[in-house]
């Protein structure tokens, strides 16, 4: 690796980085690589996140995400009926984290009201933003495909506020009159 900074690293924090990386700890080996240096001396954020991303390359590991395997009705099914409570709709929302935009396919239960995570839909990190590959954005196609399915199979609602692009605020079935 041609990086000065990674060469400035000392052994012991090069190891701790290494092994960080192949935990996929990508935020703690950023993290750990800055804190390894002075603060006067500290490489900033982005330069960190260039020494990581060349790391994951070198130890033959993918930085980007890839996308999660399509979902399975049957799967879903099996995971709704395990939960307490009757399901009573199933809901798309839009999430986001450092990799970028996903959508969480949530069952909607009473008795006590409760949602439940069944599936987190990725299919790319937000460079596809910057390289114009999106939208149409294919995790929500697949929410909505997946998600209209299983809300059918169970005769509830479905509801997804915001198919055509990425909304923290859109409102939610529960609130939706």
């Amino acid at each position: 690796m041609d990086s000065p900074i990674w060469a400035e690293l000392p052994a012991a924090d090069r190891s701790a980085v290494d092994s960080l990386i192949e935990k996929d700890h990508r935020l703690a080996a950023v993290q750990r690589l800055r804190e390894a240096f002075p603060v006067d001396s500290r490489p900033g954020l982005y330069e960190a996140l260039d020494v990581v991303a060349e790391r994951y390359r070198e130890l033959g590991r993918r930085f980007e995400r890839s996308p999660t395997p399509p979902l399975n009705l049957l799967t879903l099914t099996e995971q709704v009926n395990a939960l307490p409570g009757r399901t009573v709709a199933v809901e798309a929302l839009w999430d986001g984290d450092t990799d970028g935009w996903c959508v969480s396919l949530m069952a909607l239960t009473d008795d006590p009201p409760a949602e439940h995570r069944l599936a987190i839909i990725r299919h790319g990190s937000d460079m596809r933003l910057f390289n114009g590959t999106v939208p149409p954005w294919p995790e929500a196609q697949e929410a909505t495909t997946v998600g209209r399915a299983l809300a059918d199979h169970l005769a509830v609602p479905f509801h997804f506020a915001s198919p055509d692009e990425p909304d923290l605020d859109a409102p939610r079935w529960r609130t939706t009159p």
